[in-house]
């Protein structure tokens, strides 16, 4: 003897309109929120990058000019020039200024004179022209200012906003700092002294 059974009633599953909306808001708001930090963190880590290739650049030229003779009290920080791979030179338009500036920087009349090499990582490194040791002790530095986007960022430049300029310290004995890692009094013929300073570094720049 044989039972019949029942055919099983098929379950529909599934979402109702309403959940599917409520999920796409949801989904919505975290984006808003995630999407930004994630896309400024890989903006500072290709800012990063290419400002420490400008640095192995800069100690590299340094380290061919002491090979060569060059590096006394009185060299200029545009001597380095030389060694150095860019792309052209610059005097017309500007950069970002440094962390914590609400300015811009042009590349050609700073410091009573300078020059924008435009480097091949898209960077621009600033240099003075009148930018010299002053000295020859430990304590004695060339300037360079590193914008990792070469241009100025914003329409209305804001004291902390993307792509701030860095802003580099080349000693006599080629050691070569950011300005918040200077830990003590430094002089060139710019400024003298240049005292210990913190909160300058633009939030891209990691070591």
């Amino acid at each position: 003897m044989f039972l019949l059974k029942k055919p099983l009633q098929k379950m529909h599953i599934g979402f109702t309109l309403a959940e599917l909306l409520i999920s796409l808001a949801i989904l919505g708001v975290i984006a808003t929120f995630t999407i930004p930090k994630i896309l400024v963190s890989q903006q500072n880590q290709q800012f990063n990058a290419t400002g420490k290739e400008t640095m192995a650049m800069i100690s590299a030229a340094f380290q061919l000019a002491q090979m060569n003779g060059q590096v006394s009290a009185s060299m200029q920080a545009s001597a380095l020039t030389t060694y150095m791979n860019y792309l052209n030179v610059d005097t017309t338009s500007s950069i970002d200024c440094g962390y914590g500036a609400t300015c811009t920087t042009p590349c050609g009349t700073l410091f009573g004179g300078s020059q924008c090499l435009t480097l091949h990582n898209g960077g621009k490194l600033l240099i003075p022209n009148n930018n010299s040791f002053a000295g020859s002790t430990t304590t004695n530095i060339l300037i360079f200012y590193f914008d990792p986007d070469g241009k100025v960022t914003e329409s209305t430049p804001t004291a902390t906003g993307p792509g701030k300029t860095a802003e580099w310290h080349l000693f006599y004995n080629g050691l070569l700092t950011t300005r918040d890692s200077s830990k003590f009094n430094r002089c060139n013929s710019l400024a003298c002294p240049l005292t210990p300073t913190s909160g300058n570094d633009p939030p891209w720049l990691t070591f």
